[in-house]
């Protein structure tokens, strides 16, 4: 007694263009039980009440000195016009001594000469400050 299953065709050998996702599937599943099993094992630690602390700046800046220089070779400093450069000199040499020492931002016209900036930069040379900043208009976005 024999059984048949489908049409008789002869057609045996024909290709079968699917994939069989069920071993995938099983593999997965075995994974994901597996990470579900060992995952709290793996992350239990000693249980300990660690210190809190909160973040408290310093206040030690020191306020920042804007010295700038106009087109005309005119020194300001804070806004308020120094005669020449040995008096901005002695300005600087007076503020040098602070500690912390604070931060001298310079601000030149974009149309004056070079020469009075450099001037001031040998200044700030002479006096050792050590920190020094140059203030620019940034560029406008998109432009």
């Amino acid at each position: 007694m024999a059984m048949s299953v489908g049409p008789s065709d002869g057609d045996d050998d024909e290709v079968v263009s699917a994939i069989n996702t069920t071993p995938l599937v099983d593999v997965m599943l075995v994974l994901l039980i597996i990470f579900l099993i060992t995952i709290p094992v793996a992350t239990h630690t000693v249980p300990l009440s660690l210190p809190k602390d909160t973040n408290q700046p310093n206040q030690t800046k020191p306020e920042n000195i804007t010295i700038a220089v106009n087109k005309d070779g005119d020194y300001f400093w804070n806004e308020a016009k120094v005669a020449d450069i040995d008096a901005l000199t002695k300005k600087l040499e007076a503020v040098a001594v602070k500690v912390p020492q604070p931060e001298v931002q310079i601000r030149g016209d974009e149309s004056g000469r070079y020469e009075f900036v450099g001037k001031v930069v040998a200044a700030l040379q002479r006096a050792q400050i050590a920190k020094v900043a140059f203030i620019i208009q940034p560029p406008l976005k998109g432009g």
